[in-house]
């Protein structure tokens, strides 16, 4: 099954047909927005908290600081690195405290702070630093608009202001201006991002998603808890750490939810593998992988003896092969599996994953009857370390 960027396999399950239906009647556009208002962010009219002057001043610089945590950066991070070969400017990215992180001043550039609430800890910690050791910086805050620790350093440094919608959680964030402003300042197109309208009424992404939500359902019901993503593409490793987030931190309470693991692949072959086909039987995996269209031939002077085979052939055919590998010997062992193939690498792609796993994740919190939208155990360690450091 396959739209035009993502080719789609899911798992080899038997489904309830009614609960197809029923899952399927659900999926209305207007009744999504309205349930969850958060989807807004998602379609092609959504409107920004920002002009069309603002953003060409935005755009006039070469380098940029995105200092953020969790959903607040890694849907931007996400963008950066898998469409890395359309974008020319210069983006680094504060998302962890690190005490050897490099704060140097190479130039003149843009700070771009994210935090919904205006009073995260960390961000607020890397901006201070970055504000003590860069003192030439510009400076733009998204935050939502209430008093806040940022609001109140916004109106000190005389700071652009960006509002960040206050029904959007951050890990829902990514087509909102918080992903979508820092987009566009990476040269991309916002619009071509917004897949929503389109897909919600599109016959095969709908029966792709409501199959597999299903499917992931019925893997945690037996006892596989355990979100194992086989990754064969280097630049999607943040697009799957944003992923990580949104599925654990949504559907992780009340004793219930799934543990998503990234796993690099086909490095993995020679240490996980093992453990994936022999080990432990409480995991469920999915395959991800992209086309690339720019890898080199090996030279045909060295393969020798056994490795003749790779004659004409590239690191790209080999990767391949060893994952339609690795599929085979789960079919066999009964090992299950679903598969994401991206046939191309621009922003509708992007778009799309996006979306799918937004859903993906609300519907599943549907079913498991837990609230996918907060997060009330993070507050416990905010309250805790506020405690300590007093």
């Amino acid at each position: 099954m396959r739209t035009k960027n993502i080719n789609y396999e899911n798992f080899n399950y038997k489904l309830n047909k009614a609960q197809q239906k029923k899952i399927v009647s659900s999926l209305n556009l207007n009744k999504l927005i309205l349930k969850y208002p958060l989807l807004k962010s998602l379609c092609s009219n959504y409107k920004y908290d920002v002009t069309k002057n603002n953003l060409k001043k935005l755009k006039k610089y070469k380098s940029y600081n995105l200092i953020g945590m969790g959903g607040s950066i890694l849907g931007a991070q996400a963008i950066y690195d898998f469409l890395n070969n359309k974008i020319k400017k210069k983006f680094t990215f504060y998302d962890n405290l690190q005490s050897n992180k490099n704060f140097s001043n190479n130039g003149k550039k843009l700070n771009i702070i994210i935090s919904k609430s205006g009073n995260t800890l960390e961000t607020f910690a890397n901006f201070n630093l970055i504000l003590s050791r860069q003192k030439r910086n510009d400076n733009l805050i998204i935050t939502e608009n209430k008093i806040s620790i940022l609001n109140k350093l916004a109106s000190k440094l005389k700071a652009d202001v960006i509002e960040h919608k206050n029904y959007i959680g951050g890990r829902y964030s990514v087509l909102s201006e918080v992903g979508m402003i820092p987009a566009e300042l990476m040269g991309l197109k916002e619009k071509k991002f917004k897949r929503f309208n389109y897909l919600i009424k599109n016959k095969f992404f709908i029966k792709f998603l409501v199959n597999n939500v299903l499917c992931i359902y019925k893997n945690i019901k037996q006892g596989k808890r355990n979100s194992v993503i086989l990754n064969y593409d280097e630049s999607s490793n943040n697009f799957l750490e944003w992923y990580k987030q949104l599925t654990a931190e949504s559907l992780g309470k009340s004793n219930k939810g799934l543990f998503p693991i990234i796993s690099t692949m086909p490095k993995d072959n020679h240490s996980l593998l093992q453990l994936y086909l022999d080990g432990y039987k409480d995991n469920f995996f999915t395959f991800f992988s992209t086309i690339n269209l720019k890898s080199f031939n090996f030279s045909n002077s060295y393969l020798i003896d056994s490795f003749k085979n790779l004659k004409n052939k590239n690191i790209d055919n080999v990767i391949n092969t060893q994952k339609k590998a690795t599929q085979n010997i789960f079919k066999r062992k009964k090992i299950p599996f679903r598969c994401f193939d991206l046939l191309v690498k621009n922003e509708e792609t992007m778009g799309e994953l996006f979306c799918f796993f937004i859903l993906e994740t609300l519907l599943l919190g549907k079913l498991l009857k837990v609230n996918p939208l907060d997060q009330p155990s993070v507050e416990l360690i905010k309250k805790e370390t506020k405690k300590i450091l007093k």
